[in-house]
């Protein structure tokens, strides 16, 4: 369903909740508020644009910080009285410096604790763990040695953990092509820091090959 900004049921104050989610790890980043004109610079520019309730003042997520949000896709909820910013975000979304301002929990008797993850958000917390140790190199960090080696070192681990996936695919069980394949997803995320690039970067390919109906990646 399309609903055009005429569509929205603005509160009476003139806003509703906007959710920004990373549009590759699945992530929930920050939730802030919308008037007409907030949404009208965010679709407008391609960046989020949110009206602050404290300062009374439309502000753009990143302006001080450099902590953009890029815009992928914008969704209404059914009554089209919520939005949801789906975005690639250029830093920590939080002011605290966390990637998500989501970080606190409550607890309760009828609350089944999970430590699961998305898979896009191991991908997202891992990438940014092998981007901070290429920005600051830690002692006796495996990623910090690695990427001191440049990108040569790093893709020929690439290629030497291809090789190990390839011979535990044809003669070991699936535990170990599993542990293989996670050797080769990690070497391959840090020769991608090396070069500047992410997985979002991949993502948005695969995603574009997707949106073509493209089913071999050949």
């Amino acid at each position: 369903m399309k609903a055009g900004v005429d569509a929205i049921g603005w509160g009476s104050d003139g806003l509703v909740p906007a959710v920004a989610q990373d549009s590759v790890t699945g992530e929930v980043l920050m939730l802030a508020w919308m008037n007409r004109e907030a949404l009208d610079r965010t679709l407008e520019t391609g960046f989020a644009h949110f009206w602050s309730r404290k300062r009374n003042c439309l502000w753009r997520k990143g302006d001080t910080s450099g902590n953009t949000l890029r815009i992928n896709r914008v969704n209404t909820d059914c009554d089209v009285d919520a939005i949801l910013l789906q975005v690639t975000p250029a830093g920590p979304a939080c002011h605290t410096g966390a990637r998500s301002c989501f970080t606190g929990s409550i607890e309760g008797p009828g609350i089944v604790t999970s430590e699961s993850l998305l898979p896009g958000m191991v991908l997202g917390r891992l990438s940014d763990v092998i981007s901070s140790r290429l920005a600051s190199p830690v002692e006796g960090s495996y990623t910090s040695a690695l990427a001191a080696g440049g990108v040569p070192a790093a893709a020929r681990k690439v290629g030497e953990e291809a090789v190990e996936v390839i011979l535990a695919a044809s003669g070991e069980g699936d535990s170990r092509l599993v542990e293989e394949s996670a050797d080769l997803v990690y070497h391959l995320l840090v020769l991608l820091a090396l070069r500047r690039l992410s997985f979002s970067d991949v993502a948005g390919e695969l995603a574009g090959r997707m949106k073509h109906e493209v089913t071999s990646p050949d």
